[in-house]
């Protein structure tokens, strides 16, 4: 994923912190575990919410405890793990892969394609653990990328594209929470790609680039209507959360889903109103 789903630290108390911080070092620690320093690599804070959210949700036994890593070698720090740390480290192998084959084909980075080769033998691995999943998530992105190369415009179908990887993602059992789980990633996708597209813009343009937003972007309500599209999707997002029976870690995930996910969005906005100043 593009780092977008993130906690806001000003607007959470130091334990709420450290517990989010136990989860991500237990996504870091199954990656390690599971698929070594090279699945490692992969760890992100977006995954990190999936974790707590299925964690919260499914409320599974976890185990808490104490250890020390590379990122902390002189302290210990407080690590929590359950079934959905090995999921979440599982789905980031599958879709990192899957990311550095597009970034692959489409920039031709070699260090992107060099790390799917280290991850190659673990993406075989999670494609056999969730032959369904993996072959669904991959026709998407398939889609995506061809969709991509004939300069696709409907940002509807594009983001709607991404949104149902993650509705995938979200979705891990058969029963009651399904659908609501998967139109919550549909939600959650689309403010991620759509995001992601909105970051990248003006360099997109400079280099004749694929994005979705080109002809958005050439109209003068541009930042209004993208804002009101983001907000939408994060509504629907949030809207679906709420009818979740999350008890335990809610006013966490409520920061990411209400603030944190907005911060890259008012970094961006800041950087731009400078440029036009200082052109001004």
């Amino acid at each position: 994923m593009f780092g977008y789903i993130i906690i806001n630290k000003g607007d959470m108390k130091f334990k709420e912190f450290d517990i989010y911080h136990s989860y991500y070092c237990g996504l870091c620690d199954a990656l390690k575990k599971r698929y070594g320093k090279a699945g490692q690599l992969s760890l992100s804070y977006d995954m990190t919410f999936v974790v707590m959210l299925l964690s919260s949700l499914y409320e599974p036994e976890t185990k808490v405890g104490w250890a020390k890593c590379m990122a902390h070698p002189f302290e210990k720090h407080s690590i929590r793990k359950n079934e959905f740390s090995d999921y979440g480290a599982d789905m980031n192998v599958l879709f990192t892969f899957y990311k550095c084959r597009d970034d692959w084909a489409d920039d031709k980075k070699v260090s992107r394609l060099a790390y799917s080769k280290l991850l190659k033998r673990s993406f075989r691995s999670v494609c056999i653990r969730y032959q369904e999943k993996a072959k669904k998530i991959g026709m998407l992105l398939r889609e995506m990328a061809q969709e991509e190369k004939r300069m696709n415009q409907d940002i509807d179908h594009m983001a709607g594209l991404f949104g149902q990887i993650m509705g995938e993602i979200l979705a891990v059992r058969e029963d009651e929470w399904k659908e609501g789980l998967k139109t919550m990633g549909n939600f959650l996708g689309k403010f991620i790609y759509l995001m992601d597209a909105y970051e990248d813009i003006e360099e997109d343009m400079k280099r004749n680039r694929y994005n979705p937003l080109r002809k958005m972007y050439e109209r003068t309500d541009f930042e209004e209507e993208i804002k009101t599209i983001l907000t939408m999707m994060m509504a629907g997002c949030c809207r679906e959360f709420e009818k979740l029976p999350v008890i335990e870690h809610a006013e966490i995930l409520r920061n990411i889903l209400y603030s944190g996910v907005w911060y890259r969005y008012e970094m961006l906005q800041q950087k731009r109103e400078q440029r036009k100043e200082d052109y001004a």
